[in-house]
Protein backbone atom coordinates (compact mmCIF):
# COMPACT_ATOMS: atom_id res chain seq x y z
CA UNK A 1 0.00 0.00 0.00
CA UNK A 2 1.54 3.23 -1.21
CA UNK A 3 2.43 5.73 1.41
CA UNK A 4 1.93 10.06 1.23
CA UNK A 5 5.04 10.20 -0.35
CA UNK A 6 5.03 6.89 -2.84
CA UNK A 7 1.54 8.62 -3.63
CA UNK A 8 2.99 11.92 -4.56
CA UNK A 9 5.79 10.45 -6.57
CA UNK A 10 3.54 8.45 -8.66
CA UNK A 11 1.91 11.34 -9.91
CA UNK A 12 5.19 12.43 -11.07
CA UNK A 13 6.88 9.93 -12.68
CA UNK A 14 6.15 6.16 -13.99
CA UNK A 15 7.88 3.16 -12.66
CA UNK A 16 7.16 -0.58 -12.80
CA UNK A 17 5.70 -1.98 -8.94
CA UNK A 18 9.29 -3.29 -8.03
CA UNK A 19 10.87 -0.28 -8.67
CA UNK A 20 8.23 1.36 -6.33
CA UNK A 21 8.73 -1.28 -3.72
CA UNK A 22 12.61 -1.19 -3.75
CA UNK A 23 12.09 2.75 -3.18
CA UNK A 24 10.17 1.66 -0.58
CA UNK A 25 12.69 -0.58 0.82
CA UNK A 26 15.53 2.15 0.53
CA UNK A 27 13.89 4.61 1.58
CA UNK A 28 12.99 2.55 5.56
CA UNK A 29 16.58 1.74 5.21
CA UNK A 30 17.64 5.14 5.30
CA UNK A 31 15.23 5.44 8.05
CA UNK A 32 16.37 2.26 10.30
CA UNK A 33 20.13 3.58 9.93
CA UNK A 34 18.72 7.09 11.70
CA UNK A 35 17.09 4.50 14.40
CA UNK A 36 20.56 2.50 14.64
CA UNK A 37 22.37 5.44 15.51
CA UNK A 38 20.10 6.17 17.77
CA UNK A 39 20.47 2.99 19.31
CA UNK A 40 24.15 3.26 19.26
CA UNK A 41 24.33 6.41 20.91
CA UNK A 42 26.16 7.90 17.06
CA UNK A 43 25.82 10.32 14.95
CA UNK A 44 23.87 9.45 11.53
CA UNK A 45 27.61 10.07 9.49
CA UNK A 46 29.26 7.97 11.73
CA UNK A 47 27.21 4.93 11.25
CA UNK A 48 27.43 5.70 7.70
CA UNK A 49 31.20 5.29 8.64
CA UNK A 50 30.82 2.07 9.98
CA UNK A 51 28.91 0.98 7.67
CA UNK A 52 31.73 2.08 4.54
CA UNK A 53 33.75 0.07 6.48
CA UNK A 54 32.69 -2.82 6.82
CA UNK A 55 31.71 -2.98 2.83
CA UNK A 56 34.80 -1.86 1.59
CA UNK A 57 36.82 -4.62 -0.56
CA UNK A 58 40.06 -2.21 0.16
CA UNK A 59 41.70 -0.73 3.09
CA UNK A 60 39.74 3.07 3.79
CA UNK A 61 42.43 5.78 5.37
CA UNK A 62 40.69 8.50 7.01
CA UNK A 63 40.93 11.02 3.99
CA UNK A 64 39.31 8.62 1.99
CA UNK A 65 36.13 7.66 4.61
CA UNK A 66 35.66 11.40 4.50
CA UNK A 67 35.71 11.61 0.74
CA UNK A 68 33.26 8.83 0.34
CA UNK A 69 31.05 10.26 2.98
CA UNK A 70 31.06 13.93 1.77
CA UNK A 71 32.71 15.67 4.36
CA UNK A 72 35.82 17.82 4.80
CA UNK A 73 39.47 16.24 6.05
CA UNK A 74 39.34 18.04 9.51
CA UNK A 75 35.23 16.55 10.24
CA UNK A 76 36.43 13.49 8.43
CA UNK A 77 39.74 13.25 11.65
CA UNK A 78 36.95 14.50 14.00
CA UNK A 79 34.49 11.19 13.26
CA UNK A 80 37.31 8.91 13.40
CA UNK A 81 38.78 10.21 16.74
CA UNK A 82 35.13 9.68 17.82
CA UNK A 83 35.24 6.33 16.51
CA UNK A 84 37.94 5.47 18.01
CA UNK A 85 37.34 7.01 21.46
CA UNK A 86 33.82 4.64 21.87
CA UNK A 87 36.19 1.81 20.73
CA UNK A 88 34.46 1.10 17.29
CA UNK A 89 37.66 1.39 15.14
CA UNK A 90 41.59 1.63 15.48
CA UNK A 91 43.65 3.14 13.47
CA UNK A 92 46.24 0.51 11.73
CA UNK A 93 49.14 0.29 9.31
CA UNK A 94 48.46 -0.28 5.62
CA UNK A 95 49.55 -3.98 5.33
CA UNK A 96 51.07 -2.66 1.83
CA UNK A 97 52.05 1.08 2.54
CA UNK A 98 53.53 1.09 6.22
CA UNK A 99 53.34 4.99 5.65
CA UNK A 100 49.69 5.07 5.48
CA UNK A 101 46.97 4.77 8.46
CA UNK A 102 43.98 2.74 7.66
CA UNK A 103 40.79 2.48 9.48
CA UNK A 104 39.57 -1.11 11.05
CA UNK A 105 36.30 -2.61 12.89
CA UNK A 106 36.91 -3.51 16.08
CA UNK A 107 35.30 -6.97 16.84
CA UNK A 108 33.34 -4.45 20.05
CA UNK A 109 32.35 -2.00 17.23
CA UNK A 110 30.96 -5.35 14.89
CA UNK A 111 29.39 -6.47 18.20
CA UNK A 112 27.90 -3.69 19.29
CA UNK A 113 26.34 -3.08 15.71
CA UNK A 114 25.02 -6.59 15.14
CA UNK A 115 23.71 -6.49 18.65
CA UNK A 116 21.21 -4.33 17.23
CA UNK A 117 20.92 -4.93 13.75
CA UNK A 118 20.47 -8.63 14.55
CA UNK A 119 16.48 -8.84 15.35
CA UNK A 120 16.09 -6.58 11.96
CA UNK A 121 17.77 -9.24 10.25
CA UNK A 122 16.23 -12.29 12.01
CA UNK A 123 12.59 -10.41 10.97
CA UNK A 124 14.18 -10.62 7.24
CA UNK A 125 14.72 -14.22 7.45
CA UNK A 126 11.24 -14.73 8.74
CA UNK A 127 10.07 -12.85 5.51
CA UNK A 128 12.18 -15.29 3.79
CA UNK A 129 10.91 -17.87 5.36
CA UNK A 130 7.56 -17.70 4.68
CA UNK A 131 8.19 -17.25 0.61
CA UNK A 132 8.56 -20.69 -1.56
CA UNK A 133 11.80 -21.26 -3.15
CA UNK A 134 10.96 -20.05 -6.52
CA UNK A 135 9.69 -16.71 -4.67
CA UNK A 136 13.27 -16.87 -2.76
CA UNK A 137 14.72 -17.81 -6.01
CA UNK A 138 13.35 -14.72 -7.87
CA UNK A 139 13.45 -12.03 -4.56
CA UNK A 140 17.35 -13.07 -5.06
CA UNK A 141 18.07 -12.84 -8.33
CA UNK A 142 15.73 -9.34 -8.56
CA UNK A 143 18.03 -7.71 -5.65
CA UNK A 144 21.67 -9.04 -6.94
CA UNK A 145 20.36 -7.44 -9.78
CA UNK A 146 19.32 -4.23 -8.66
CA UNK A 147 22.72 -4.34 -6.88
CA UNK A 148 24.57 -4.25 -10.10
CA UNK A 149 22.93 -1.74 -11.49
CA UNK A 150 23.62 0.34 -8.95
CA UNK A 151 27.49 -0.54 -9.04
CA UNK A 152 26.98 0.36 -13.09
CA UNK A 153 25.48 3.42 -12.01
CA UNK A 154 28.11 4.49 -10.19
CA UNK A 155 30.58 3.86 -12.57
CA UNK A 156 29.18 5.91 -14.68
CA UNK A 157 29.11 10.05 -15.17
Amino acid sequence: MPDEIESRERARWAAAEPTWALWEVMRAATDAGYVLAERLGLPYNDVRALGVLTESEEPVGPVELGHRLGMRSASATELVDRLERTGHVRRVRHPRDRRRVILELTDTGWHAVMAELGPLLARFDRVAEGLDPEGNAAVVTYLRAIADEQRAYRGTT
